[in-house]
């Protein structure tokens, strides 16, 4: 009897395996692809898509009521006005090249962080996975206005998805960061004071939003002013295709800031934060009007959500995660809010005392608390002094850019509101350090229709540029940042140079070091690492990677 040929039954088992297992891998690829495919909503009157941008005066753009212009202080400014559909159309519209060019610095920065074509195809079905659910938890509304926006994104990213559901999806890349790496580059820092607390007792909130993805993604600044079909009449500070708030004021004089809480790691999105901000000031006029909002939507990562009220005369902070929902009412007439929860119940969780260990929160906390006190009754202007403060603790030099300093120059923006006046300033760059410009709702709400180009801000309230920016240290400070980017492109530097243009700032030794370690020079990195552990270092985790370093040194010269 013949022998059962063994070896050719392994190799077909084999390519059963195989085949498969490739079968479920095809499937799993059509399974990404049919879930990130995302319909854009069905809009009845498109009339708007034929309306065309007219240039009446030189530099001013318009489309009826709605216009844009680029104001002398280097910010953009504009008007919309209407139904979501064609508000977005119009924001599109007006701000075209605004819209395109922000992709453009957003794919640049993505492909700088992630070169791999492979990884970024993967990214790309990742997040249409991950954001699966989220066109669920727009609300239509907001739906519209982002497909009225996108009928004038770019015609270059096909390959990531279409206009509708790219811009859709950049709505929630503030969220995916957050959550996935909870990253420092969203370590915001807000205040307010009022009553007592202020020099003529009115209410004075100021925030630094400390979003930072590049220095060209902060370039072109829009300050927007919306008068939608319903809900009241709001502005804030946004760019190019983004329809959400982070900073902004209604006419009611209620203001929304965000700044970001330590998240678990989301299995699927929701509503983007600045969505819920959004719908906040566009339909709360009170406080609890903002809570009843927050806590009808469903968000994914964790967030505090200041809001200052007119018609309340105070502010108080709305904490909220993707399970629940507490108000943080200080019971002063200040409050100060930096990246970790304060109220007794979300205050006490474990990832928030987590957070309080590990981060740079609560030491800008205290020196917050520590500038608010010492400055007297609030103004306006102490407001922005504080916003532009970079000294640590007891006013101690912690080096130029410190997560611990309430001014780490790495912000978007910077805002400073009076709710019951409507008064509004904004920051022009660099980050916090150039003027702060001034606006006044009634008036630039009564300016629909404008056909001349002309200032719309308030020129007698602007707040002078910081006298930093003359100094030896700021232009040092330039120098370290190109170095520091040399380094993180793998470049070649002079690692003393790092040190000696930012000698007080920890990170410096800890990239002087981490430069070196990667040339196998032990003996230098060392003493670089060592020297870091005598600086104000920012978080645990970053002490801890010097800790590590220098104990792997210490091996490594051992041997």
């Amino acid at each position: 009897m013949p022998k059962p040929k063994r070896p050719y039954r392994f190799w077909r088992r084999l390519a059963r395996v195989l085949a498969a297992f490739i079968g479920l891998i095809v499937l799993l690829f059509l399974y990404l692809v049919w879930v990130s495919q995302v319909n854009p909503p069905d809009v009845q009157d498109k009339k708007s898509l034929s309306w065309q941008r007219q240039q009446p005066d030189s530099g001013l753009y318009t489309i009826g009521n709605s216009w844009l212009r680029h104001s002398s202080s280097g910010l953009y400014e504009m008007y919309v006005e209407g139904a979501p559909f064609e508000r977005g159309v119009v924001n599109g519209k007006l701000s075209k090249e605004l819209v395109q060019s922000q992709e453009d610095y957003f794919t640049a920065q993505i492909n700088k962080m992630i070169p791999s074509h492979f990884y970024r195809q993967f990214l790309k079905y990742f997040i249409g996975f991950f954001n699966r659910k989220l066109v669920k938890n727009v609300i239509p509304e907001y739906k519209e206005e982002i497909y009225g926006v996108s009928q004038s994104a770019s015609a270059n990213y096909g390959y990531i998805g279409t206009p509708y559901q790219r811009i859709l999806n950049y709505h929630s890349a503030h969220d995916i960061g957050h959550a996935l790496q909870n990253l420092a580059l969203v370590g915001c820092t807000s205040f307010g004071t009022w009553g007592s607390a202020s020099a003529d007792s009115t209410m004075i909130i100021g925030r630094n939003f400390d979003f930072y993805v590049g220095d060209d993604f902060a370039r072109n600044k829009i300050v927007e002013f919306v008068n939608p079909s319903a809900g009241f009449k709001f502005m804030s500070v946004t760019w190019g295709g983004f329809v959400g708030v982070v900073s902004g004021m209604n006419e009611k004089g209620l203001t929304v800031t965000i700044n970001a809480a330590k998240s678990d790691l989301p299995t699927g999105s929701a509503t983007p934060v600045s969505l819920v901000a959004r719908e906040i000031l566009q339909y709360a006029g009170n406080i609890q009007q903002a809570v009843e909002v927050a806590r009808r939507r469903k968000m994914f990562v964790s967030e505090s959500f200041l809001v200052g009220s007119a018609a309340d005369n105070k502010a108080v902070i709305i904490e909220k995660t993707p399970d629940s929902l507490e108000v943080y009412d200080p019971g002063r007439n200040s409050i100060l809010c930096t990246n970790h929860f304060q109220s007794q119940g979300l205050g006490a969780t474990s990832m928030n005392r987590q957070q309080e260990r590990e981060s740079a929160s609560v030491y800008r906390y205290h020196r917050l608390t520590e500038l608010l006190s010492g400055n007297g009754p609030n103004t306006v202007a102490k407001t922005v002094s504080i916003l532009r403060d970079q000294k640590g603790i007891g006013g101690a030099d912690i080096g130029t850019g410190n997560e611990k300093a309430v001014n780490q120059l790495i912000a978007h923006h910077s805002i400073v509101f009076e709710p019951q006046k409507l008064l509004v300033w904004v920051s022009t760059s660099p980050w916090q350090l150039g003027s702060y410009v001034a606006y006044d709702l009634k008036k630039v709400f009564s300016l629909a229709g404008m056909k001349k180009n002309q200032e719309i801000s308030e020129a007698i309230l602007t707040i002078p540029a910081d006298s930093f920016m003359q100094t030896a240290q700021f232009k040092n400070f330039e120098r370290f940042r190109v170095l520091k980017q040399r380094v993180m492109d793998g470049q070649t530097v002079n690692p003393d140079s790092l040190v000696i243009l930012n000698p007080s700032y920890y990170h410096a030794y800890i990239l002087a070091g981490d430069y070196l370690y990667k040339q196998k020079n032990y003996q230098r990195a060392l003493n670089y690492y060592q020297q870091a552990l005598t600086k104000e270092i920012a978080t645990v985790p970053e002490k801890k990677h010097a800790e590590d370093r220098i104990e792997a040194c210490k091996k490594r010269l051992a041997k």
